[in-house]
């Protein structure tokens, strides 16, 4: 399934992540995709809406990983320093992808050969006829 929207502000790409994380269970793995500024983090903050309201959310740049408590907890992945397995498994990954929690990890295209075998892709871009406009594909993959 392949979901395709467009936004104007970070608020509408937050409440686009909202209504998407509706549909989220413990175990799902989300691989975002996007230039850097394109709205990862505005889009994860808005599934935190829905998932563990108040939980305030930051980029991981610096920590890699950041933890948000929720019912279910919630595991937010910056992949953009991340080189090769044996980084993924210095930080931990394989043992998050197993713990049950949603992951959300920006700049996949670092890691796409270790993604799990099902997971959802969230792949934001500027649009080419306005650099304020958001394109933001939402699609399923079974592996």
């Amino acid at each position: 399934m392949k979901q395709e929207f467009i936004t104007k502000t970070p608020a509408e790409t937050e409440a686009i992540g909202a209504a998407f994380a509706e549909t989220l269970k413990g175990g799902d793995f989300v691989a975002m995709f996007g230039d850097l500024g394109a709205g990862k983090t505005a889009f994860v903050r808005g599934a935190m809406q829905t998932l563990g309201a108040g939980v305030r959310v930051q980029s991981p740049t610096y920590t890699i990983v950041n933890e948000y408590p929720a019912k279910t907890p919630v595991y937010h992945f910056d992949m953009y320093r991340i080189d090769d397995e044996d980084s993924l498994y210095s930080i931990g990954y394989y043992d998050y992808l197993a713990s049950g929690g949603i992951c959300f990890a920006e700049w996949c295209e670092k890691i796409e050969p270790y993604l799990p075998d099902e997971y959802y892709t969230v792949v934001i871009r500027r649009a080419p006829e306005d650099d304020d406009l958001r394109v933001i594909t939402i699609e399923t993959h079974i592996g």
